[in-house]
């Protein structure tokens, strides 16, 4: 049986400390970002802070998980990737990650989603993790794919990004265990 889930050569997945408001405020309330999730408008240190407090950082009891990524080498922050939606009766939760600008193309989102998959699938049983991606985000198709997320629809005006509406590609990916 594998001793740890949350970790691999490069980086490990982390609960969220308080210590980590700054730079979650940050990403948090990064612009370019916003596309790619369902908040409206910026996110106070309050809130965040009500939000630290108030995880369990069990995703049976709070119906969502969100981890740090963080690098080995020198631990510095280099995002966060969250189940959400967590429905236990079905057993399934969609996968958010937000890499922060500075350490993007690295492999270090391909890393965590494969670390949050084994953790997933393989300690928790879940039985399917699912994402929403806009269907010009090549970069976020090619990651989910590559680390098993198949293709199992379209949504047609799923996201609004500024103004205009576009399509987004419905990933899955089942437990290869269940």
């Amino acid at each position: 049986m594998k001793q740890s889930y949350l970790t691999n050569e490069r980086i490990y997945l982390r609960a969220v400390e308080p210590e980590d408001m700054d730079i979650m405020y940050e990403m948090e309330n990064d612009p370019s970002m916003w596309d790619i999730s369902n908040f409206t408008v910026p996110y106070s240190r309050y809130v965040l802070r009500q939000y630290i407090e108030g995880s369990q950082c069990d995703v049976f009891a709070d119906k969502q998980l969100r981890l740090m990524i963080v690098s080995k080498s020198d631990h510095d922050i280099l995002g966060t990737i969250d189940i959400t939606d967590f429905v236990p009766l079905h057993s399934r939760g969609e996968v958010g990650i937000a890499v922060h600008k500075d350490y993007r193309r690295q492999g270090y989102a391909t890393d965590a989603l494969k670390l949050l998959c084994e953790y997933a699938f393989g300690f928790l049983s879940l039985k399917q993790l699912y994402a929403h991606v806009a269907v010009d985000n090549e970069v976020c198709l090619k990651l989910f794919a590559s680390c098993g997320f198949t293709q199992c629809g379209l949504l047609k005006n799923w996201l609004q990004v500024e103004g205009c509406y576009k399509d987004a590609v419905l990933l899955q990916c089942l437990n290869p265990r269940k």
